[in-house]
Parts: structure tokens; C-alpha cells; sequence
């Protein structure tokens, strides 16, 4: 019954590491990305979320409670899991250590992200280009989202790869290499836009 529920468990964790967290996180990137062209389209862009209707209860039934999930459930694994050494090469022993690395990481920056962005336009302030500027003119807050960037969008590529395995997408040794390839791409491309979209508001 233990097992059972621990691969159940595994199982809902690994979706919604894709579904909804995942899909939130490139249509947040894309947002973000925005501020390419201009302070303008950047807060066209956030004022037509924030006025999105239900926009409280689509966040917290849609990110907030899988992220938590996500998020508590993570920190078990990274404690108590072991490299499969048995079972994979060495280089995917490397990365489900760097899995876990990141997810803490993530994690930080996830919190210290809310905290500056949503909680304070709880508190009333304004979520628009000039907010992420103000954050931004610190050189360690541009180093620090960087780095948190980069270990989020790793984290959800290779969690890619982790979930075609275990919902049984990629079963042969060269659909899982297809499917290192792909998570690759993943990884570039939503890094890309992300460090870009910080760049914007320097």
C-alpha cells in the first residue's frame, strides 16, 4: 500500500512538474519577453492578466497548489533519493543529481520572486516594467535572477525527460537519446528568452 501510494505519488508529481507548472512557465517567459519591445507592450501585456476575471482562484487551482505540491513532495526526493546507478549511464546519474541541486534552487528563487512581484502587488503596488527595472538596477539581483532562471528552466527540461520515462513516453535507450536532444533544445531556447527578457529591463 506504501509503495502503491509513493508511485502515486511520484507519478502527480512529475505531472505537474509539466502540467500546469511547466506550461506556466513558458507562457510567464513569454510575458516576459515582452519588455523586448518596449516598457509598453510589456504592461499591455501584465495589465490584461491582472484584469483577467477569476485571476485569483485560475492561480492558486492552477500554480500556487501544484507548485506547493510540487514543490513539498521535491524536497522528499532530493533528501531521500539515490543515484540509480544500476540502472542509468553516467551522465544521467549526473543529471538527476543536478535535478535535485536545482530544485532547491528553484525553490529560493521561486519564494524570493513572489515575495517581490506578487506579494507586493498584494500590498498595492504596481506589477509593470518600471518594478522590474527598480529590481534589476542591483548587478547582484540581475546575477541572482540569472542564476535562478537558468536553474528553473533546467530543472523543467529535465524534468522533461524524466517524465517521458516514467509515464512510459520514451521506453527504448533511443527514444530517451531523442528525448535528451529535445530537453536540450528546451533548455536553450527558454534560457534565451528568459536571460533576454531580463536584459530588457537593465
Amino acid at each position: 500500500m506504501a509503495q502503491n501510494r509513493e508511485f502515486g505519488n511520484r507519478r502527480l508529481h512529475s505531472l505537474l512538474g509539466v502540467v500546469p507548472i511547466g506550461l506556466f512557465l513558458i507562457f510567464h517567459l513569454t510575458v516576459n519577453f515582452m519588455a523586448t519591445k518596449g516598457a509598453e507592450t510589456f504592461n499591455a501585456a501584465v495589465h490584461l492578466i491582472e484584469f483577467t476575471p477569476i485571476k485569483i482562484v485560475v492561480e492558486f487551482v492552477v500554480i500556487y497548489l501544484p507548485l506547493i505540491f510540487h514543490a513539498v513532495y521535491g524536497i522528499y526526493i532530493a533528501f531521500t533519493a539515490k543515484n540509480n546507478l544500476g540502472r542509468f549511464s553516467f551522465f544521467r546519474n549526473w543529471m538527476f543529481f543536478l535535478q535535485r541541486i536545482s530544485g532547491i534552487i528553484t525553490l529560493i528563487f521561486l519564494i524570493w520572486h513572489v515575495y517581490t512581484t506578487r506579494i507586493q502587488a498584494a500590498l498595492g503596488a504596481e506589477v509593470n516594467f518600471d518594478m522590474m527595472a527598480t529590481i534589476f538596477s542591483s548587478p547582484f539581483m540581475i546575477a541572482f535572477y540569472i542564476v535562478g532562471l537558468i536553474s528553473t528552466v533546467f530543472h523543467f527540461a529535465n524534468g522533461l525527460w524524466s517524465f517521458s520515462v516514467s509515464w512510459g513516453l520514451t521506453v527504448s535507450p533511443k527514444s530517451q537519446k531523442i528525448m535528451t536532444y529535445i530537453t536540450l533544445v528546451v533548455f536553450l531556447v527558454l534560457s534565451y528568452i528568459g536571460v533576454r527578457a531580463i536584459f530588457a529591463f537593465v
